[in-house]
This record gives structure tokens, C-alpha cells and sequence, in this order.
């Protein structure tokens, strides 16, 4: 049996997709790359009321994915993230680090760049999300 990898994920963007090489940009064979981060929102019980936590998460974003969404990745847009982890290693002044990332397989806008849903004039597609309505029918899963 083999094992699964498989991660989705709805959050908000961090930060706009910069022009520097670090967030955007083409590897050796001339593929488009682009490093995003993510919010992604969850409450829980604390004592007596709910309090919302975000977990932060690192995305790449490659191919032809990454050059058509370029214009719309902006501080606070929601999207829809579905991939899958990938573990990198390395070794700095005798240490070792570890950090695991997302590879995006597919990438889908789903809201404005304003957290109460109103409506970007610069994204091509818009859709509300609301958990109590359920994912959108072209959201990838």
C-alpha cells in the first residue's frame, strides 16, 4: 500500500507576492516559482469563550499556476490550497534544521482581499466563502 500526501488548506494570504527573486521567479529549466504564505484560522475553547488562532504555513506555487495567479495574490485574498507536504533538511555550523512546506498542486482564488468578504476589483473570479455553505463546486476537492 502506498502512503498519502495530501494536504488542502483554505487560508489568507500574509503578504503581497513581491517582485524580488525570493517570492517570484524562474528556476534554471525557465519554470515560474512563486513562495507564499498563508494564514489559515481556526477558534478553539479557552475557559468559558472561543478564541480564533491562525496557523501560519509556507506555499510554492509552480508552472503556469504560478505566472497566471501572479497579479492576484495580494495581502488577505482567500485561497483555496491543494497539494502536498514536503520536508527540507540542512546543515548550518555543525547544526541541523528541518522545515516542512507546501507544494500547491492546484491553487484556487476564492474571495476578495478583505476579511468581511466583500468583493477585490482586481481578482477575475469572485466567490464568497462561507463554512456553513460548504466549498465552493470548482474549490479542488
Amino acid at each position: 500500500m502506498q502512503d498519502l500526501n495530501h494536504w488542502i488548506g483554505i487560508g489568507r494570504l500574509t503578504r503581497d507576492l513581491g517582485a524580488n527573486e525570493k517570492d517570484f521567479g524562474y528556476v534554471g529549466n525557465g519554470q515560474a516559482r512563486a513562495n507564499i504564505s498563508i494564514a489559515v484560522n481556526h477558534s478553539k475553547k479557552q475557559g468559558e469563550e472561543w478564541v480564533t488562532e491562525a496557523d501560519f504555513f509556507d506555499v510554492t506555487i509552480w508552472g503556469k499556476q504560478a505566472e497566471s495567479l501572479k497579479p492576484y495574490l495580494k495581502k488577505g485574498t482567500q485561497i483555496c490550497v491543494d497539494g502536498h507536504l514536503k520536508q527540507d533538511k540542512w546543515q548550518k555550523d555543525g547544526q541541523n534544521f528541518s522545515k516542512v512546506s507546501i507544494v500547491a498542486d492546484n491553487v484556487q482564488l476564492l474571495g476578495g482581499g478583505k476579511k468581511d468578504g466583500s468583493a477585490s476589483s482586481s481578482s477575475p473570479k469572485q466567490q464568497g466563502f462561507d463554512p456553513a455553505d460548504g466549498f465552493p463546486e470548482d474549490c479542488p476537492f
